[in-house]
């Protein structure tokens, strides 16, 4: 069920729990309609991953969904080989062995014959799918996540570009395989490290940043609708005011719905210094950022 138009694409991805501008409305309308890849960069918990998510939830997709991380490899990522059902095939062929030699003349042709079974022991009977193989093998067309990318080795990087660019991989023991369906890609990356060059020309780029106000606080209604609409909007211009402070990590989308729900779950209807001291562990990851923001508490509450 593809994308009619950039105001479908705000409909459909709200309805499924994401709230979009329509910058990231426009990019994924024209990534589906030009069938490329997105790399989607940000600060961590801003929405990227939930991005993937939602896009599945509206197409009706299903989301497959690989994890970089340092050391992936192809046989992680794309297949890997069921060596226990190759060894129990093994020993099949030994109890059959006599059977398989038995019309052969001479050495030369036992040998023939035998090597005619060789083929059986890498072929798709054996084989275990790994993310990127299921993403193109699938009889339905998928969103497909490649989440964290950046934290994979450029050798890695490298690789993935034959399936961004022809959406094929090939497997020595097998040959080509080309995509069923194309799926709908989505790349995240945190700037861990920079992508290359070759990657990101196969890419449709998209930035989220911290949302507007206005946006956040309508994300917080969304996903937690029993918050009182004054409490949401002054934990919202806390939140902001935290984020103008020089932190080791600023909090995310992510950590205002957390903090959202923590309030609620306390019973709080009012954000005082006293609330705000008591729940910073909830929002502040580390003990140096909780210290500087409670020394700035006349800043965050005011």
């Amino acid at each position: 069920m593809e994308y009619k138009s950039i105001v479908d694409v705000q409909s459909r991805l709200t309805k499924a729990g994401y709230i979009p501008s329509k910058e990231i409305a426009t990019v994924v309308f024209l990534a589906e309609a030009t069938q490329k890849p997105i790399l989607v960069e940000g600060p961590a918990g801003v929405g990227k991953t939930e991005l993937a998510k939602a896009i599945a939830r509206s197409l009706g997709r299903e989301l497959i969904r690989l994890q970089c991380y340092e050391g992936l490899d192809e046989a992680k990522a794309l297949y890997e080989w069921e060596y226990a059902k190759q060894l129990l095939y093994t020993q099949m062929m030994k109890d059959r062995l006599n059977d398989i030699i038995s019309s052969a003349s001479t050495l030369t042709e036992a040998v023939d014959q035998i090597a005619a079974q060789e083929d059986v022991f890498f072929s798709d009977r054996f084989i275990q799918p790994r993310p990127l193989l299921q993403a193109i093998s699938s009889e339905k067309p998928v969103v497909l996540l490649l989440d964290e990318v950046d934290k994979s080795d450029p050798e890695f990087e490298a690789f993935l570009l034959e399936l961004l660019s022809d959406f094929q991989v090939s497997i020595p023991e097998l040959g080509t395989r080309k995509a069923v369906n194309i799926p709908f890609v989505l790349l995240t990356s945190n700037n861990y490290r920079d992508m290359s060059d070759a990657l990101k020309r196969r890419c449709v780029h998209l930035y989220i940043d911290y949302p507007a106000r206005e946006t956040e606080i309508a994300i917080v209604r969304l996903k937690i609708p029993d918050i009182e609409e004054k409490l949401c909007a002054i934990l919202v211009d806390a939140i902001r005011k935290i984020r103008t402070l020089d932190l080791k990590k600023s909090p995310s989308i992510s950590e205002t719905l957390d903090w959202a729900q923590s309030l609620l779950a306390l019973q709080i209807n009012e954000l005082t210094p006293e609330v705000v001291s008591e729940t910073l562990n909830v929002i502040c990851k580390y003990q140096m950022d909780l210290e500087k923001v409670r020394k700035n508490m006349d800043r965050i509450v005011s």
